[in-house]
């Protein structure tokens, strides 16, 4: 019979594994056929049971901008100095819509899941990852909607390469903002369930903490011409990566089919490298949050 002290000398220390850790991030790519699985799963169980299905990934979002355009444009008069304000306000709902589901769904996803973590090991950040991956799935009709309505308004004869970058890139910046996010206050939720509270309250603050429904040059009108605030603030609100991928949807779909006079925001390229540093510093951070709190998941749940 085979000595076990000589299958343990002879076999790295490196090939065991402390059971209930993970390596993170890194392992979402070893399980990506679970994450598959997991975002199959989210996408086909939304609508389940539904009369109109995938019809309401269209209602909401029109829904949603009928109330801001005929409220905020026609009513309270916001539109004004925002030519083709229809598709100005459509193309940051998408933004918004697009983080705030990723963002909250991600920050549910461990209680959500909370049979499966307690009897089960797997990397838990799949679950948060799938939650961004489903958000992103949903967020595509929305987006088509908007570059059908663009279309007949002749996008197709002024975009340019920059466009299609600034809607890659505007999408990358939100995904991953709100994936740190979501593996922050997802970590912290499962001790303590009033993260979902203040996530709410994150996320009814984004809409109006970015040019979504106004012009950037309103903000700066307010904070340094009426206010006497230093110009530092407006660029620290342009640094907000919600504001950054607001203003790369305007940029990518929204100019091309409107002639305006309104001027592009100030280093705009710039802003656009600066935001994706401060996400993937948030993913980190998130990430690293996640780790060190992980280990309690099980009993906490």
């Amino acid at each position: 019979m085979t000595d076990t002290r000589d299958f343990f000398t002879a076999v790295p220390r490196s090939e065991f594994e402390t059971p209930g850790t993970s390596r993170g991030l890194v392992d979402v790519v070893r399980w990506r056929y679970l994450l598959n699985l997991l975002v199959r799963t989210g996408v086909t169980t939304r609508y389940r049971n539904s009369v109109l299905g995938w019809t309401w990934s269209y209602v909401r979002p029109a829904a949603q901008f009928l109330v801001f355009w005929v409220v905020l444009g026609l009513f309270m008069n916001l539109d004004r100095g925002i030519p083709n304000y229809a598709v100005y306000l459509f193309s940051g709902i998408v933004v918004i819509n697009l983080f705030s589901e990723a963002f909250k769904n991600a920050t549910t996803s461990i209680v959500g899941n909370a049979p499966l973590v307690r009897k089960v090991f797997l990397p838990r950040q799949l679950f948060a990852v799938s939650a961004v991956i489903v958000a992103f799935v949903h967020f595509l009709p929305q987006v088509g909607l908007l570059l059908v309505v663009c279309l007949l308004l002749g996008w197709i004869v002024n975009v340019s390469l920059l466009s299609i970058l600034a809607i890659l890139a505007g999408m990358l910046i939100v995904m991953l903002f709100a994936l740190g996010l979501g593996l922050f206050f997802g970590a912290i939720n499962v001790r303590f369930r009033d993260a979902e509270n203040i996530v709410e309250l994150l996320l009814l603050l984004a809409t109006w903490a970015s040019p979504v429904l106004y012009a950037w040059t309103q903000v700066q009108d307010a904070v340094v011409d009426k206010l006497g605030w230093p110009q530092w603030l407006v660029e620290v609100y342009m640094l907000n990566p919600i504001t950054q991928g607001v203003e790369l949807f305007h940029y990518a779909f929204w100019r091309p089919v409107t002639d305006t006079a309104l001027q592009l925001p100030p280093g705009l390229a710039w802003n656009t490298l600066w935001t994706f540093l401060i996400a993937v510093g948030t993913l980190l951070f998130g990430q690293f949050v996640f780790r060190r709190l992980e280990g309690r998941f099980a009993q906490d749940l």
